[in-house]
């Protein structure tokens, strides 16, 4: 690598952490219950290009995907885009996102921090519990199978407890942060036309409040299909939206606890998310329950070897895929570990500390962000 101008190697791993890693596991798994045997990360890598219908055959079945493979081939068709997988596969994202749920319910689902003082945490089962409540409420709304809820949310656990909800009725999810302005989340969301939109009174960023009352009533009435508005509290201004939901009162009375799941076909979509819009209108761009869970799971559990109770965050908005991503932590039993508000307020070192205080094993941060802790001559190692 140095000969290339990259520079000297920071670190490489050592024989034990080899050993420990999670991608040897399933190479041991592999060469157990599949017959195959591999002599390191290459061999394994290009057995997955060269047999991709096997390799995920093998997520699958490594990680135990809650759901029916069905009898249908793993890959079908082709070439692209005409390829089909997991045909006759049936399974439901949010029912994945929460098996911790029944199999080690008091463990800590979520984390949340803020630049309010609003902090505190979820285990799996309390946030099994809000899911159940809120996908009655979105049902009660009249929202199935196929419709489109849309959020305008900060990194906040009313966020991914939305997405779950919205995901255990089969129904699609998407989601901008309430600091764009009234058109970009227009041309977004105008093009999926949701049926329920939720929605916060406004946000809180480098120490200054920010109202959405305005914003709202003009991205409101630029959607025509809406049925509902839910809102969200977020700086004490909710109640000024008058024919609103209140995100409390959402299935509010009913005494199920436990989410029931809609199961849907492999391909079935889970959620959009969008292009830049740097050319024209953002590009809608949809992802699949099955699709998903295969990859996040891979991803999370072996490319970043995290595992059942380790601590996961990514600092991002709802509008940046890397929210969905953190989101995914839950398919792998992870804490995850929302922060809502600037990077560097009070002090340019608001994330070293959010990850001290809440012993985060895995944080992912954007490159300008590391660029600051520099300039500040900040050494979080120390």
């Amino acid at each position: 690598m140095t000969s290339r101008g990259y520079g000297s190697v920071l670190w490489e791993p050592d024989d034990k952490t080899v050993r420990d890693a999670r991608i040897t596991g399933f190479m041991t798994w592999l060469a157990g219950s599949r017959g195959l045997r591999f002599g390191g990360y290459d061999q394994l890598w290009r057995w997955s290009a060269a047999q991709p219908g096997q390799f995920w055959a093998a997520i699958w079945d490594y990680f135990e995907v809650l759901g029916d493979r069905g009898d249908g081939p793993v890959l079908a068709g082709g070439p692209m885009p005409d390829v089909r997988w997991f045909d006759g596969a049936a399974l439901n994202y949010a029912r994945n996102a929460l098996r911790a749920a029944r199999t080690d319910p008091g463990r800590t689902a979520i984390i949340f921090d803020a630049e309010r003082p609003r902090r505190g945490s979820l285990t799996y089962s309390q946030l099994a519990s809000e899911v159940a409540r809120v996908a009655r409420g979105l049902r009660a709304h009249g929202v199935a199978r196929g419709d489109r809820v849309a959020a305008l949310l900060p990194n906040v656990p009313e966020a991914i407890i939305g997405l779950l909800a919205t995901a255990s009725l089969g129904a699609i999810w998407s989601s901008c942060s309430p600091d764009f302005g009234a058109r970009s989340v227009i041309d977004r969301f105008a093009q999926i036309e949701p049926k329920v939109l939720i929605a916060c009174d406004g946000y809180a960023y480098n120490g200054k409040e920010y109202s959405r009352a305005a914003m709202i009533d003009e991205v409101t009435a630029a959607l025509p299909g809406l049925e509902a508005v839910i809102m969200v509290d977020v700086i004490g201004q909710a109640q000024a939206h008058p024919g609103a939901t209140a995100w409390g009162a959402l299935g509010a009375g009913a005494s199920q606890h436990e989410p029931e799941f809609e199961e849907v076909p492999f391909g079935h979509p889970l959620w959009v998310v969008y292009s830049s819009g740097t050319t024209g209108l953002p590009k809608p761009i949809v992802h699949s329950h099955g699709g998903i869970v295969l990859e996040h799971l891979k991803a999370l559990s072996f490319h970043q070897d995290l595992r059942p109770g380790d601590v996961f965050s990514w600092y991002t908005t709802t509008g940046w895929m890397m929210w969905n991503y953190l989101a995914g932590g839950l398919l792998a039993g992870l804490t995850i570990v929302l922060y809502d508000g600037s990077a560097t307020y009070p002090a340019t070192g608001r994330l070293w500390q959010l990850a001290a205080d809440h012993r985060v094993s895995y944080l992912g941060v954007g490159a300008p962000y590391l660029v600051a802790c520099v300039k500040a001559g900040l050494r979080p190692g120390e």
